[in-house]
């Protein structure tokens, strides 16, 4: 089953490949991520891996990237001269990582995931221990790790019930492929029972927790925020409603939703993230084709205009902070079927935090964020509506919602020490 894996990612390459070079063209750069992820690194770096064999932390983007900074804070910490070598998939996780952790680690792509590149890249990092962030199920890559006894953990696990139903349909070759896996540290019991459904054995799987939950808060929020007005031009007293990681769709409902709310309220900003941030121009043009004004985050940075009705975020890796600017915050990816974003960051800044129908992704810290009366979920725009008018009307209470959040993040946090404990017993 290795060989129709391997041929099928071979056939998918082969079809994106057009659209690689022509990328390659556009931007001479693009080819030396490609560099790395065929398994050729610059000689240096090579020698640098050789004399010192890495634990190698692997987080996909920058969600991921945030997860895998706290847990490496935390051990650094214990085992300050443990060396480490970050890998990425995307560009912009690549960007947040070589912010996020200490100059001398090294940070490159991760290998595509064929035999001959797997084969070439593990030979020349030579790790210790493998890291991955979250459920990253690279076949030929663990199946060549557990050949060459190369200890892998997946940390911070979970398991969607969208990527859980894809794995049944290929169950007898997953659990193959999980055997490679010595060690999982799950988010939650429905993320173990999944990966146990699947073919993982019971005695290397571990429930710890969310390392998100174990962010370190500013010291202190009012300053960040006093701070983050100032560097995007925003009058103290103005209101600020600041929607992150939104998708296709979601844009045209908040605009809606902003211009319904403008009429109460009209001095009200919003901060628009989307998730990703190529979308920045076609949602640039919904604002205005909705009769708003618009400013993009990078031409604020440069000293250009002050911020107007609508701050577009087209930086990377600064959502984080910006939610400390807000008086209220929503998550993206919940009002259209996307299973939902972080609602840690928010929380970690005393916000309060709204968001849709559809957080899949994140049920469990969804569903405890809102018993415990620290976030809203809405059911559709009439409802969000609804809901932020009553937060704009009662300061107070958006106040109290957003100190309860971050009470409720502080008391599950612990996963870091969880996980870091059982790391050890798979480090020399």
């Amino acid at each position: 089953m290795y060989s129709a894996y391997s041929l099928l990612l071979t056939l998918g390459l082969l079809t994106w490949s057009p659209s690689i070079l022509l990328r390659a063209l556009r931007s001479p750069r693009y080819l030396e991520g490609w560099r790395e992820r065929l398994g050729y690194y610059p000689a240096v770096l090579l020698s640098q891996l050789h004399a010192v064999q890495p634990v190698w932390l692997h987080a996909v983007s920058v969600g991921e990237v945030g997860a895998a900074c706290i847990l490496a804070n935390r051990w650094m910490a214990r085992r300050p001269t443990l060396p480490l070598l970050v890998s990425t998939v995307t560009g912009t996780g690549r960007e947040v990582a070589k912010r996020s952790f200490p100059q001398a680690t090294p940070v490159v792509y991760f290998p595509i995931d064929l035999p001959l590149v797997v084969r070439r890249t593990l030979a020349a990092v030579r790790p210790r221990l493998i890291l991955l962030t979250e459920t990253e199920i690279w076949p030929n890559f663990l199946h060549r790790c557990a050949g060459s006894r190369i200890p892998v953990a997946i940390i911070n696990g979970r398991i969607s019930e969208r990527s859980f139903s894809r794995y049944r349909l290929v169950r007898p070759f997953i659990r193959r492929v999980l055997r490679c896996v010595d060690l999982f540290c799950m988010q939650t019991g429905t993320d173990a029972n999944r990966i146990l459904a699947l073919g993982a054995s019971p005695e290397r799987v571990h429930v710890v927790g969310n390392l998100k939950f174990d962010a370190v808060p500013h010291a202190d929020t009012a300053s960040l925020a006093e701070q983050w007005r100032r560097e995007l031009h925003i009058e103290a007293t103005r209101p600020v409603l600041v929607a992150g990681s939104t998708h296709a769709g979601e844009e045209e409902v908040l605009l809606q939703v902003f211009r319904s709310l403008r009429g109460e309220f009209p001095d009200l900003l919003l901060i628009l993230a989307p998730r990703h941030p190529e979308r920045v121009a076609k949602v640039e043009t919904v604002v205005t084709g909705q009769g708003l004004t618009a400013v993009r985050r990078s031409a604020m940075a440069q000293g250009g205009d002050r911020a107007k009705e609508v701050i577009l975020v087209d930086t990377v890796g600064e959502l984080s902070a910006i939610y400390a600017v807000g008086n209220i915050s929503f998550v993206g990816g919940s009002l259209m079927p996307k299973g939902g974003h972080n609602l840690l960051e928010p929380a970690l800044h005393g916000r309060p935090i709204l968001f849709g129908p559809h957080m899949e992704n994140f049920i469990e810290a969804s569903t405890y964020f809102v018993e415990q009366r620290a976030a809203i979920q809405v059911r559709d725009a009439a409802d969000l509506t609804r809901q932020l008018t009553m937060l704009l009307r009662d300061p107070a209470a958006g106040e109290r919602m957003g100190q309860t959040a971050m009470t409720a993040l502080t008391a599950h946090r612990g996963a870091c020490e969880r996980t870091v404990t059982l790391l050890e017993k798979l480090v020399l």
